[in-house]
């Protein structure tokens, strides 16, 4: 069980579920829906995202904050792996919110390693 402090919303969780809709509407904002396969990207992890988020605010489990980990480092790869590297703003998108969204999870499984548990 946690303690008081962790009950509840988690600030990461919150920052995680921002990230998320960013992700979402890059495709847009950015106008890289041209390319398919980083708009797709950018919407699939983005729910994804989204989903993992929204359950971690309503149950935290460590095993969410690892996923959104996995999640932005794909993000970060996502470039090279599906090949839209020559798009200056869809490869930014994904570098960049990549790096965010792993260094929150990062910072929240580190905050829950790191806080003393109540004993039941």
């Amino acid at each position: 069980m946690l303690t008081a402090n962790t009950e509840g919303k988690r600030p990461q969780d919150l920052c995680n579920l921002l990230l998320a809709a960013c992700l979402f509407i890059s495709p847009w904002i950015m106008r890289f829906t041209g390319d398919m396969m980083a708009a797709r990207n950018a919407w699939i992890i983005g729910v994804a995202l989204a989903l993992v988020a929204v359950a971690a605010l309503s149950m935290f489990k460590e095993w969410e904050e690892w996923v959104n980990l996995v999640l932005g480092v794909w993000l970060m790869a996502a470039p090279w792996v599906l090949g839209f590297t020559g798009n200056f703003n869809a490869f930014w998108t994904h570098t960049i919110l990549g790096v965010l969204t792993a260094a929150v999870s990062a910072w929240a499984v580190w905050d829950y390693r790191h806080e003393p548990h109540a004993t039941a």
